[in-house]
């Protein structure tokens, strides 16, 4: 099979079924391609793939302001990748000339084929016939699209393009592709591509996993999977890939009714979840349980730098956070560090007596910024000490900003691990600079406790593998 690469850095891209009319598909992706997001499309703002754009609608002459041709046959230059956006009958005579024409990738938006009837199916297989006579990749149909930030290529009909970071996200769902979007500019998280898989027709999980593994860009690879079409293929190259970089999967469909919603959603068989249970252990990927757990596992995999041991320290200014966190380490199998007596003796000179002198390390309800700040170089330095969950309630004492900024100091120089939350404080300056500046700030304790979980993971993982 060809390479997949020119979904991600394609030289030239037609729509094929591009439109004038508002609110058509053909219309958003072709905005979407030129100016980079809804956002700069009602701005004029062309933000968008720097590459060669040709619309190809037989109706118009020009579309978006840019010349139209009547088929992908008509454009002089070569066409590195297409976007399909017309109706499912039409598509087989768009994948023959896209053949004729040269081009290697197609990304076919068109809904209407294997999650439908018998004819829809076999109207499937055949474009895939067509296709592989040209040795034509596709990805699709019935998704969304794909970004790829890097490219400055927004080439789906979602409303924004993400910021550019270290993920990338695989979707069977391209509804939830435009919800990570939406969350991500909330938490700060940057990404480096985005793909809506649909059907998986062609290129499926384990193709994009293959490439992302060699993609600088990317240093963590996240995945929402409803089924995988060849599970054998996905855990093999799971097996290769995650010795070099993190891999972390939310598997829906776990249950009978959740099966067979996938199976009428994608036209796919869920398959059996304790098969995937093994799989997943055995491959080394991280597999989340909620969609909270695949957002804040894959923040601390693709931001934080992996501890080199197991013992975790909790500090907090409050006992309650300090026990919810604690009852979920322990839940999760996580040891919780023992103090000390140098540590305790150095926490002595900065903390007040009552300060609870064990691990969580809670310094009372008093504490300042410089106390935290004091507390937390004495954590990061102890040998006995891998890593820090930091927990903070809302005081008349501390300030949240101040204690934000001495932690991301603090981390950088120890090269340790923190994970944090600002208890009850939503959508904060001292929220988005610590999320800005790759540490992950969780609304409540228990997430914030398996962000640092997802890190011992891939721990274990590598000193098993003898990787560390």
């Amino acid at each position: 099979m060809g390479s997949i690469e020119y979904f991600f850095k394609p030289r030239s891209v037609a729509v094929i079924g591009a439109s004038q009319a508002e609110g058509k598909i053909g219309n958003i992706v072709l905005k979407n391609i030129i100016f980079g997001s809804k956002d700069n499309a009602q701005m004029g703002v062309q933000n968008g793939f720097k590459g060669n754009i040709f619309p190809i609608n037989p109706q118009a002459e020009e579309v978006c302001g840019l010349k139209a041709y009547g088929s992908i046959l008509d454009v002089p230059t070569d066409v590195d990748m297409a976007v399909i956006c017309i109706p499912a009958k039409a598509v087989k005579r768009s994948i023959e000339e896209c053949g004729t024409k040269g081009v290697l990738s197609v990304v076919i938006i068109t809904a209407g084929f294997s999650e439908g009837g018998e004819d829809s199916k076999n109207l499937e297989n055949e474009i895939l016939d067509i296709a592989s006579q040209y040795s034509i990749r596709i990805i699709g149909p019935n998704c969304l699209g794909v970004i790829s930030t890097y490219s400055a290529l927004n080439a789906s009909f979602g409303d924004a393009m993400p910021n550019k970071g270290p993920i990338s996200f695989v979707s069977q769902s391209g509804a939830l592709c435009t919800s990570v979007i939406n969350y991500s500019f909330e938490e700060h998280l940057g990404f480096s591509n985005f793909v809506s898989i649909g059907n998986k027709s062609d290129v499926d999980d384990a193709d994009l996993l293959d490439y992302f593994s060699g993609d600088e860009s990317t240093k963590c690879i996240m995945f929402y999977i409803e089924s995988l079409k060849d599970a054998r293929k996905f855990f093999d190259t799971s097996r290769r890939v995650v010795r070099d970089k993190p891999v972390v999967a939310f598997k829906s469909g776990y249950t009978e009714e959740g099966a067979k919603a996938t199976s009428s959603h994608t036209g796919s068989i869920a398959g059996s979840d304790v098969a995937y249970v093994a799989a997943f252990k055995q491959s080394g990927v991280f597999r989340a349980k909620t969609l909270s757990q695949l957002f804040d596992s894959s923040r601390a995999l693709a931001y934080q730098p992996v501890p080199h041991g197991e013992n975790i320290a909790i500090l907090t200014n409050a006992g309650g956070p300090g026990v919810l966190a604690s009852d979920t380490a322990y839940s999760l199998g996580m040891a919780l560090a023992e103090l000390s007596e140098d540590t305790v003796e150095k926490l002595n000179q900065v903390c007040p007596p009552t300060w609870s002198h064990r691990n969580p390390v809670d310094i009372i309800g008093d504490a300042t910024a410089e106390r935290y700040e004091e507390s937390l170089k004495i954590l990061m330095s102890a040998r006995e000490i891998d890593g820090v969950i930091l927990l903070l309630s809302p005081t008349a004492r501390a300030e949240p900003m101040d204690i934000a900024i001495r932690t991301v100091d603090v981390q950088k120089e120890s090269g340790k691990p923190v994970t944090a939350s600002f208890v009850g404080m939503v959508s904060q300056e001292s929220e988005n600079y610590l999320d800005s500046n790759g540490i992950p700030e969780i609304e409540y304790p228990e997430r914030a406790v398996f962000a640092m979980y997802a890190l011992i993971h891939r721990m274990r993982f590598l000193k098993k593998e003898g990787l560390m």
